[in-house]
């Protein structure tokens, strides 16, 4: 099987050396685990280590502040924009009707999966974009009504990125305390693969943990292993480095 590198740092190690290509992957956590800068790490790596462009769909955050985040651990997210190599698609601001300024928005008319889809595929196509990130299904569910719905929403988006060829992942969140896996607890049953970001209370001896929860067609590791955000970029290592690091 075709394998896709991520190029985060000690992370492909655990996944038999990258992605199943071509499949769609949830991250999921707590609030502040460091989800959206592991998928933003994965689209720059994409794009700057291994020449496959990428695109990014905020509908959280603005496009603005995710280029904030990103330069602050070392990703010049704008320098790789103005190279072809990555689109970030707005579809943060559309949902309060708001005029997005980016290339790639939503409308002003309203929030609408289907526009949302059209416009990350017209992106996709537009740069020939290997890798697809979408952050995040809990803003998606503000527009539907139940869980079925938001299952129907996430079957629908995994099928349209497969089709595209991309290898995708979908971001989700996880209440403190809560034991599941996604906001819905449907996200995890529809993809090929689930990514977990912990956060442990200080004294702890790290602060934040990564657990591959799920990985199809590859023989990965099940053990938690601490996560660092650094001015680089983000490392993950296994438990006995870490404590030799210390």
């Amino acid at each position: 099987m075709e394998r896709v590198a991520t190029g985060i740092d000690g992370f492909d190690r655990l996944i038999d050396g990258g992605l199943p290509k071509g499949r769609t992957f949830l991250v999921t956590g707590g609030c502040g685990t460091g989800k959206t800068l592991f998928s933003l790490e994965y689209i720059f790596n994409g794009a700057k280590e291994y020449s496959e462009p990428g695109v990014f769909v905020t509908i959280d955050a603005t496009p603005k502040t995710i280029r904030e985040d990103a330069l602050a651990i070392g990703m010049d997210i704008k320098k790789l924009e103005e190279k072809g190599l990555v689109k970030i698609i707005d579809a943060s601001v559309a949902r309060i009707g708001i005029p997005s300024q980016e290339e790639y928005a939503m409308p002003v008319t309203g929030f609408d999966l289907d526009k949302l889809l059209l416009e990350t595929m017209r992106a996709t196509k537009k740069i020939g974009a290997k890798r697809v990130v979408i952050d995040s299904t809990p803003a998606l569910g503000l527009t539907f009504q139940n869980s079925e719905d938001v299952r129907k929403a996430v079957l629908k988006i995994n099928y349209v990125l497969s089709q595209s060829g991309a290898t995708s992942m979908i971001i989700s969140e996880i209440a403190e305390g809560s034991k599941a896996l996604s906001k819905y607890g449907v996200e995890e049953y529809v993809v090929d693969g689930v990514i977990v970001l912990h956060y442990l209370e200080a004294g702890a001896g790290a602060n934040r943990l990564l657990h591959v929860r799920k990985m199809r067609a590859t023989k990965h590791s099940e053990d938690l292993h601490p996560l660092e955000i650094t001015d680089s970029g983000i490392k993950i290592y296994k438990i006995e480095e870490f404590r030799k690091k210390r």
